[in-house]
């Protein structure tokens, strides 16, 4: 590991020398900077070490300091910052302590605030959580003290590469080739398809395979709190909601923009997560003509999902009768697609469910379910029919 005194003291006076003070350097000219200094300050170190040192510093002057080799990692899916001292990183599904470490809160904190600056968050003792994303795409959480009693906690979930199609997912193993069949068959349909699971099980990945399918004449609208949905479409419309200024103002919250998008001409509306009253608005367009849409629920199973989906509607209009909100869902759902991080590290879509509606409200048809060992998938025959009725549907019947 690195000496972070000589780090920061070598970064500290790149900052000064006249080179690079005021610009912006970029990497290979920081770099060979950062080498000349070594040897104006005559320190002997292996060759290994003094690369080490160089990347270093250029890492802390230009990017995120000790998180940039895993950044750099394509096998890091996440990165958990538990504290200046404790950092974990998930590769294949398993967590591991990774050797990155901060001098202190201080270090942590300011590389907090490098994340969020290009974006208008901000993260403070008033306002101790935030989310935000990377260029890349890469969610990210911040929650610092007094919240986070052991220091500034930091996670960062990957989104490293290109999109994941239908295909990568099969070869991957999330899917076989006959969900895969389905599911684009049921979003060129314009099935309303919601995607659950637990957290880290994959949902995000699946829910932009899906709507990758979309044909692309038509004008698809993402809705996301941080926008990390990379969709390979010609006509996408992104949004992200705000949150409140310093002042406690100006904040736009996802149900603003879901209302919002009602007004933009929108053939498919895309929602990342649906975790508040915008449910309700959610299923309104889903019964208004806007046929097809897509979005993610934390549930921990298809039924789950349902009597959630109903619960946060009823927080949009507590007046609204239960019975009512249970048949809006039953109306407006067509597919649950429910995934699972298995114990392994695998990530699984276990179960396909059709929802339609029942004289109590939306009723439940599993289609597949995946076997306990995550390897098998067993076909129920209610599969074949509710397919040939949505090929028919798609144009696609024989």
């Amino acid at each position: 590991m690195t000496d972070p005194a000589l780090v920061e003291h070598l970064r500290a006076r790149a900052a000064r020398d006249p080179r690079v003070a005021g610009a912006a350097p970029d990497r290979d000219d920081l770099a060979e900077l950062i080498d000349e200094l070594i040897d104006d300050e005559r320190h002997i170190l292996p060759a290994a070490e003094r690369a080490e040192v160089v990347q270093a510093v250029v890492d802390e002057a230009l990017g995120l300091g000790p998180l940039e080799p895993l950044l750099r990692d394509p096998a890091v899916t996440e990165i958990m910052v538990c504290g200046p001292r404790a950092v974990f990183v998930e590769r294949a599904g398993r967590i591991a302590p990774a050797g990155a470490r901060f001098a202190d809160d201080a270090h942590l904190l300011h590389v907090i605030d490098r994340i969020l600056a290009p974006l208008g968050r901000r993260v403070d003792e008033a306002s101790p959580m935030v989310d935000a994303r990377l260029p890349d795409g890469s969610r990210v959480n911040a929650v610092i003290p007094p919240l986070a009693l052991d220091g500034p906690a930091l996670t960062i979930r990957r989104f490293g590469g290109g999109p994941l199609t239908g295909d990568d997912l099969v070869a991957l193993g999330t899917m076989d080739q006959r969900m895969r069949d389905l599911l684009g068959l049921a979003v060129r349909a314009r099935r309303n398809v919601l995607v659950t699971g637990g957290t880290g099980s994959g949902k995000t990945t699946t829910l932009a395979a899906l709507a990758a399918v979309v044909p692309p004449g038509e004008r698809v609208i993402t809705i996301e709190d941080a926008a990390e949905l990379r969709i390979a479409l010609p006509h996408v419309v992104r949004l992200e909601s705000r949150p409140p200024s310093l002042e406690g103002s100006g904040a736009v919250p996802i149900r603003a923009l879901v209302r919002n998008a009602l007004r933009m001409r929108p053939d498919r509306i895309v929602v990342g997560e649906v975790r508040g009253a915008e449910a309700l608005d959610m299923l309104t367009a889903m019964t208004t003509g806007h046929e097809g849409s897509l979005s993610t629920l934390h549930a921990s199973s298809p039924a789950d999902a349902v009597r959630r989906l109903q619960t946060l509607a009823l927080m949009g209009d507590v007046d609204l009768p239960y019975r009512a909100v249970q048949e809006q869902v039953a109306s407006a759902l067509d597919l649950v697609v429910h995934q699972s991080r298995l114990p392994d590290g695998r990530r699984r879509i276990v179960e396909l469910a059709a929802v339609a509606a029942g004289p109590d409200g939306p009723v439940l048809t599993p289609l597949c379910t995946r076997t306990r060992d995550g390897d098998g998938v067993a076909w129920a025959p209610a599969a074949e029919a509710w397919a040939g009725r949505t090929a028919a549907d798609a144009g696609e019947g024989p």
